[in-house]
């Protein structure tokens, strides 16, 4: 087996960090979500980088980034585009909006009201967009990082249970280490140093799609999906959770695991790979029962309750 996806994450973690410090597993998280082209929920308190990372990560991948505020009149328009009047042609045009960039940091999208939500929720599942009953498809490599502030936060909505299922990975971003956080300061403390001061290399052309054209050659056995599917199984009948993994989560599990063994080097998946993964895959997508809200039950803790009940395949390979 080549290692195409481990050389990838390599260059990713290397090239991403240093930029942002103390992130690895976060960049682990949106490698595995961008192999998978899926996309990235990241939650956390405001001003921990979450806009610094998604920005150096598309000029990683070489891509154009745009970002998209999220407030309460934003409208859907002024994420799709619009059709403008042309005086020269005579003629109505497309005036492309924030969309159409390979990666779009959509920042604190729960202050997003509902049509823009779903104008958003399109792109992300069919990857194109339409106004005024066209059509107009987004970029092949199209990456939604969005950033959800706590749902304590004022002028917050929920997001709705099928947008949160659209997203491939949720990730926890939490206050640094003082170590790094010292190096934060010395290095961005200065007037004039912005986030583009720090030179970084592009990925090289088709490394991305060697790595997505490697998974093939990862094996799943019949074991390990009925692994990813007795998990699934045993969230929808737990008296805690009101709303449990629907069939594309079980999809999003097998095929982070796949990618995860992939990018530990192997070629097949193993129960610790859909392990790793987990918390990253089903705690967003996972909708609690009223009364263990009310005992100070979280989704996290329910996942590890699942994980340890449900019984590990002895023969995976």
């Amino acid at each position: 087996m080549t290692r195409q996806a481990q050389d990838l994450e390599v260059f990713v973690q290397q090239q991403v960090g240093a930029v942002v410090y103390g992130l690895e597993d976060v960049i682990h998280a949106l490698t595995i979500a961008l192999i998978g082209a899926g996309h990235v929920l990241l939650e956390g308190p405001p001003g921990l980088g979450k806009t610094l990372l998604s920005n150096t990560f598309a000029r990683v991948l070489g891509g154009e980034f745009k970002r998209i505020q999220g407030t309460a009149d934003l409208m859907p328009t002024d994420l799709t585009g619009v059709h403008v009047f042309d005086s020269q042609r005579g003629a109505f045009v497309f005036r492309r909006g924030p969309l159409f960039a390979d990666v779009v940091l959509v920042d604190e999208v729960n202050r997003a009201g509902p049509k823009t939500q779903s104008a958003l929720l399109e792109a992300m599942e069919e990857r194109y967009v339409t106004v005024d009953g066209e059509r107009f498809p987004l970029p092949n490599d199209f990456l939604i990082v969005a950033t959800q502030n706590p749902r304590d936060f004022e002028g917050t909505y929920p997001l709705p249970e099928s947008q949160l299922d659209r997203f491939m990975v949720c990730v926890q971003m939490g206050y640094p280490s003082r170590a790094h956080e010292t190096r934060i300061l010395a290095e961005y403390g200065l007037p004039g140093r912005t986030r583009d001061a720090v030179a970084v290399q592009t990925l090289p052309s088709g490394a991305l799609a060697a790595a997505r054209a490697e998974l093939a050659s990862v094996h799943l056995s019949d074991a390990l999906v009925g692994y990813v599917l007795d998990i699934v199984s045993a969230s929808r009948q737990t008296s805690n959770v009101g709303l449990g993994l629907s069939s594309r989560a079980a999809l999003a599990l097998a095929r982070c695991a796949r990618i995860e063994a992939a990018l530990r080097g192997a070629d097949f998946v193993a129960p610790d790979d859909v392990k790793r993964v987990a918390p990253w895959v089903i705690p967003h997508r996972l909708v609690l029962a009223p009364d263990a809200v009310l005992e100070g039950a979280s989704a996290r803790t329910e996942v590890e309750r699942i994980l340890a009940a449900v019984a590990v395949p002895r023969d995976a390979s």
